[in-house]
């Protein structure tokens, strides 16, 4: 067992993504739980060089104070997760840990998300500058005084309006300018993706916010050897459609519609209740199935904020297809799952992957983690099998070479 110490600084720290993977790693830190979900704990991974859970470390930013305790009680109650047995055994690590957390910034983050602040600090900046030099003296302390080896940043926090970039962000030379400006020009997401890059730390955006998705970013990432992977973690009903257009494709069956309808109630959900911020979810969850098949059928995707749902994500997706001598018939399924759940392993699974590749010396975008994403940053593919094939060459390479 290596003695390396590994930070993972969680933006939307007690959130419910961040708490569950919080209460994840300390489970299997401490014996009290498997690795089922884990991508990393698959034998594909035997034998690789990756952080195991008690090597962890955990910190963050948010906007709202509350604690990892009251976070995972909170979902418990709501959506009969976890058990009292298991977050009262964690909670050692969690009050520890709790002590890491800072107040973020709302600077860029938009109306919606800017109303559930209720921590002071938040609010005290004047520029972009101001918020990534608070962010990083942050995240210094952090490794200082956890005497860590390695930190990697992990994006969780709520989903942001979308943001047009135009030719202000095409390198490092036009978008520092906007560091400095009184006008809110940069999002949030990016104020902390920069701040995070700019001290070499690996970025991973498990959001469809801007964060590092923008040529300046990518150039500061090859600059200070930063390694960055995103965007929007794909954990339901958008991993089915990517397994399952694939399928008509390779049975040359038509695709004539593609309706998805979800409804779910937690704060993501309070969030994405906005239209503006919707949007960004909407254009990550239906841009696929026209890349998957080369051509365009009619798709639909719409998002409810149903309160009495909690984090049960509940997907209903209806397709109507074409088969043999015309005929038309239709393929539906239900997808439900404890939205928290099913993306807590993941982000565990990137933090470990993006750190070893940091040690490998590798920088800029992790291509071969496009599996987990909605947006998968440097791939166009959005077929599952071919986007996992490329995480298993990499892995099959690093083997190979060892």
């Amino acid at each position: 067992m290596s003695d390396r110490r590994v930070g993972i600084w969680f933006i939307g720290a007690w959130g419910g993504v961040a708490s569950t993977a919080v209460l994840g790693l300390s489970a299997l830190g401490r014996r009290l739980s498997d690795t089922t979900g884990l991508v990393t704990a698959s034998p594909l991974f035997d034998g690789v060089d990756l952080d195991g859970p008690k090597q962890f470390v955990v910190g963050g930013h948010d906007i709202r104070r509350s604690s990892y305790l009251e976070a995972v009680r909170d979902l418990h109650q709501r959506s009969n997760v976890f058990s009292t047995a298991l977050i009262e055994s964690c909670r050692p690590d969690l009050e520890e840990w709790d002590k890491n957390v800072r107040g973020g910034t709302i600077l860029g983050a938009g109306a919606t998300i800017s109303k559930m602040a209720d921590w002071p600090e938040v609010q005290r900046v004047d520029s972009p500058r101001q918020a990534i030099e608070r962010i990083q003296a942050d995240l210094r302390a952090f490794k200082t005084k956890q005497k860590l080896d390695q930190v990697v940043v992990v994006n969780v926090s709520s989903t942001e309006p979308p943001f047009p970039t135009d030719k202000r962000h095409a390198s490092l030379a036009s978008f520092q300018p906007l560091l400095d400006s009184k006008q809110t020009e940069i999002p949030a997401s990016t104020l902390y993706a920069w701040a995070a890059i700019d001290l070499g730390l690996p970025f991973v955006n498990f959001t469809p916010s801007l964060g590092a998705s923008f040529p300046a970013a990518l150039d500061l990432a090859q600059q200070r050897k930063a390694v960055v992977c995103g965007q929007d973690g794909k954990t339901g009903e958008t991993m089915m459609k990517s397994v399952l257009a694939p399928m008509f494709v390779n049975r040359n069956l038509r695709i004539l519609s593609w309706v998805g309808h979800n409804i779910f109630g937690n704060r993501d959900g309070l969030v994405l209740d906005d239209p503006v911020n919707k949007e960004s979810k909407i254009r990550t969850k239906d841009q696929l199935i026209q890349q998957i098949v080369g051509y365009k059928p009619e798709t639909h995707v719409s998002i409810e904020y149903i309160p009495s749902m909690d984090d049960w994500k509940t997907a209903w997706d209806h397709i109507h297809f074409q088969g043999f001598l015309g005929t038309k018939m239709i393929l539906q399924f239900i997808w439900q799952g404890c939205d928290s759940l099913l993306a807590a392993p993941l982000v565990i699974d990137l933090a470990r992957l993006a750190l070893f590749a940091q040690r490998r010396g590798e920088s800029g975008v992790l291509g071969h983690l496009a599996c987990f994403f909605k947006s998968p940053m440097g791939v166009a593919d959005h077929d599952f099998f071919k986007q996992y094939a490329l995480l298993e060459d990499y892995v099959r390479q690093i083997k190979d070479s060892a």
